[in-house]
């Protein structure tokens, strides 16, 4: 019992700490200030106190090195010779936008990552914000969509969070009118792949212009929506690697970080679908007048009946009712405020004649109502309410009516979609609310192990420097609790917590008193008494039982003396009879005669 006050005591203790630390973690006043100041002097003074010690080993770095593609590829860029050589900045302005925003005026520029762990390694930053961005770069030769798969690859950071923009980037497509002088909003495109966030909204955009084959116009068509949670590449301020890999079955496969976040085909899982209905229904249709849609109609041959009252109240006066005592019928709810005084720039001619206001009359307060009273309603047990004919089944009831349907003067099917529009740049036209986007490691090829080899030199870099830098659980555990110091009571709670119960309730065991140990002043102890009561109980069972055991010895013994006593004396008779035969045969006359 002492152990378990012991714990009780302790866990309370424990929790009025965790609330404490956590207010005092929370609040925000000059006080806290104060004391926030002298805990850094005392942990100043502490520090300087300590002795030297050996310091941690140094965490491994990771050496970089540029990534090299291993095959064929239409383009590559890792930014790590530090210039924009072979981009082209945009000088165009956006059409019905003011002057003021329409030029593409944001700035790029070719920098390291803040706070990265692999020196040398840049990448191409958006520097600005709330401006129109713009840039583009040729490929080695523009892409024809043929037997060959399209794999597109880069890398992401928004290092300052994201608010509201997007890092997409877009396949501009082959025709005469490209001039990357010139990129726009408007200019053609093949394919737009990539993150965008604007709110709570997150995407990850696929869409792809599909070529109408009957009238030549271009559309654009969306992949679904990813099933997968994107917010934390959006918000962890980590890099990501995004990748499109669009195959010649049709089919494609969107990766995050290596992981598929979205799949699926062209043919079935864009919006709207690549080929349009063979049928449509038919827009000069219309409804017959003497269309019935009504499933149900009031029944003709009801008829009212006549105890009906429409005119019954729904609520009624409760005549059994009963005024209460003290009801003070002369004295009305509210009466004038006698304390008021009328303003001393009140002007009758312009405001008309000074009123007290009105408040509750103080010898109400005091009765069950002031007033005449009236009667409270109650329900009306007879209301019925106007009277409606109940509802049947309608025998000319013909179903919802929709217009018949016609072949489709728009329909064409293409069954090979994957089959684009050439495209031979790679361009970013981007408005972002938020500054430093950081891109890095574009690759376009056709080939799987190519594009795995490239985000193992690049990416694959990245996140291992990343890991290597970041502390273990333990260090992560430590850096919070110095934030908060309260997660130190959370930590005892979680640790040292279980390690106590498990050595209260499997290690200790209770201990009997002996009735030696209580005084002879002492009163009787219910457990004790019950304890001896059961051992003077055990303690005659068993001495009957000790009892019966040597009666029935005895009576065994007795048995086998009397039985012992019997053998003997048949022994006694059988020995006499004997020596009388051996008498009898040795007389002569028992003797049998001698043949000679």
């Amino acid at each position: 019992m002492e152990l378990k006050w012991l714990l009780y005591v302790t866990l309370l203790a424990l929790g009025t700490l965790a609330v404490w630390a956590h207010d005092m973690d929370g609040d925000d006043g000059d006080d806290v200030v104060d004391i926030e100041d002298d805990l850094d002097d005392g942990i100043e003074e502490v520090e300087e106190s300590k002795p030297e010690t050996s310091t941690p080993p140094p965490t491994p770095k990771v050496t970089y090195r540029p990534p090299v593609p291993t095959g064929e590829v239409y383009f590559a860029e890792s930014f790590d010779k530090g210039t924009l050589d072979g981009w082209i900045l945009s000088r165009a302005k956006k059409d019905d936008t003011d002057d003021e925003i329409a030029k593409y005026d944001g700035k790029w520029e070719v920098q390291d990552m803040k706070d990265t762990k692999l020196p040398g390694d840049k990448g191409l930053v958006l520097v600005t914000r709330a401006k129109h961005h713009a840039i583009s770069s040729k490929l080695s030769k523009p892409f024809v969509f043929d037997t060959k798969p399209l794999i597109i690859q880069y890398e992401v950071n928004f290092q300052n969070g994201i608010e509201c923009g997007g890092a997409y980037v877009k396949l501009l497509s082959k025709t005469p009118e490209l001039n990357l002088d010139q990129f726009h909003d408007k200019t053609p495109y093949t394919i737009m792949f990539g993150p965008d966030k604007c709110g709570e909204d997150y995407k990850l955009h696929f869409i792809f212009r599909h070529k109408n084959p009957k009238t030549g116009k271009y559309e654009e068509k969306h992949a679904k929506r990813p099933d997968a949670d994107l917010k934390t590449y959006f918000t962890d301020k980590k890099t990501h690697l995004y990748t499109l890999v669009l195959n010649p079955d049709n089919s494609f496969e969107i990766l995050v970080d290596q992981t598929v976040v979205n799949s699926g085909n062209l043919l079935n899982d864009m919006s709207p679908p690549v080929n349009p209905p063979r049928e449509i229904e038919d827009p000069n249709d219309q409804k017959p007048e003497d269309w019935d849609e009504r499933p149900k109609i009031p029944d003709p041959d009801a008829v009212k009946p006549d105890d009906w009252d429409e005119d019954a109240p729904a609520k009624i006066a409760d005549e059994n009712a009963v005024k209460p005592e003290g009801w003070l019928d002369d004295e009305p709810e509210y009466v004038a405020d006698p304390d008021a005084e009328k303003p001393e720039d009140w002007d009758e001619d312009m405001d008309g004649e000074w009123e007290a206001p009105q408040i509750a009359n103080p010898k109400c307060e005091t009765a069950p109502g002031c007033g005449t009273w009236q009667r409270p309603m109650i329900d009306n047990p007879n209301y019925k309410g106007k009277w409606k004919p109940p509802m049947i089944d309608n025998v000319n009831y013909q179903g919802i009516w929709k217009p018949r349907k016609i072949p489709n003067p728009d329909f064409f099917e293409d069954l090979q979609p994957f089959k684009m529009t050439p495209f031979s740049a790679v361009g970013l036209e981007l408005w972002s609310m938020t500054s430093d986007i950081f891109f890095d490691n574009f690759i376009i090829c056709t080939e799987r192990a190519v594009a795995d080899d490239w985000a193992s030199d690049g990416w694959g870099l990245k996140k291992a420097a990343d890991g290597a830098a970041e502390p273990g659980v333990v260090g992560q555990m430590m850096a919070a609790a110095e934030e908060r110091p309260w997660l130190w009571v959370v930590y005892i709670l979680t640790v040292a917590l279980p390690v106590f119960l498990v050595v209260l309730f499997c290690c200790s065991g209770k201990k009997q008193p002996n009735a030696a140990e209580y005084k002879k002043t002492d009163a009787p102890q219910p457990d004790v008494m019950d304890e001896e009561k059961e051992e003077e109980k055990d303690k005659g069972d068993k001495e009957e039982e000790e009892e019966e055991e040597a009666a029935n010895e005895e009576k065994l013994d007795i048995g086998n003396a009397s039985q012992e006593e019997e053998e003997e004396e048949e022994e006694e008779d059988r020995k006499p009879a004997s020596e009388e035969e051996e008498t009898v045969n040795r007389s002569p006359r028992n003797r049998k005669p001698r043949k000679d």
